[in-house]
């Protein structure tokens, strides 16, 4: 709920909770007034205008305190006639808090009051709720953990003497095929050894006709 009131010849748009910056009262810091000249009442979709004012309505305002507002130059100045007149005012202000805006039976105080509460009432609902499912749930987590334990079987060492027998049998196979790898290198390096021989004595009969061939041509040459 929101109203348009009326004061010091200028119109302020207010509700509940509102401070604003009006023209100088009749009042004290700390005094409750009460504006009569409302020209408008808003409530969600319904309003009331008033023609000038709304009937049984009123805003109610607690003085917070006196203020002033900023200076202002005043200059006047007449051309020909050596007049010039300057001048300075600050306006005297009063500070306002607004605390209800009533119209006929309704409050908009205590409106707000009640709608505070639901708020409050739902939040601690709602807490409290939290509070609940985190519990619940760590009963549940700790019931699980002790469940788990309990199903989780010991693992027993292995003895010593089920090692040593497997340590025996494969000494015995692996000296086997270890022979037979022996005696294939040893194969192997005689064939390697042989071969490079036949190679060279192919070698140097071949090398013995090219080296008889090209004696002649020398003789040849000398002759010329």
């Amino acid at each position: 709920m929101y109203a348009v009131i009326e004061t010091g010849g200028k119109q302020y748009r207010v509700e509940v909770g509102t401070e604003l910056e009006v023209e100088l009262l009749q009042a004290e810091p700390g005094d409750n007034i009460t504006l009569d000249r409302v020209l408008l009442v808003a409530d969600g979709d319904e309003s009331t205008i008033g023609m000038p004012v709304v009937a049984d309505a009123a805003v109610l305002a607690e003085v917070v305190r006196r203020d002033r507002g900023e200076k202002l130059i005043s200059f006047k100045y007449r051309p020909k006639a050596r007049s010039r007149v300057k001048k300075g005012h600050r306006q005297e202000l009063m500070i306002l808090r607004i605390t209800d805006v009533k119209l006929g039976n309704k409050s908009a105080a205590a409106d707000k009051r009640k709608a505070d509460a639901d708020a409050k009432s739902e939040r601690q609902r709602l807490e409290e709720a939290a509070a609940k499912q985190a519990a619940e749930d760590a009963a549940l987590a700790a019931k699980l953990a002790k469940a788990s334990a309990a199903k989780t079987p010991v693992k027993e060492p292995k003895a010593k003497a089920d090692s040593k027998p497997a340590a025996k049998s494969t000494g015995k196979t692996s000296a086997k095929p270890a022979a037979k790898t022996a005696a294939k290198a040893s194969t192997a390096k005689a064939e390697a050894a042989k071969t490079p021989r036949a190679k060279t004595q192919s070698g140097a009969a071949d090398a013995k006709p090219k080296a008889a061939a090209a004696k002649p041509k020398r003789a040849t040459k000398k002759d010329e």
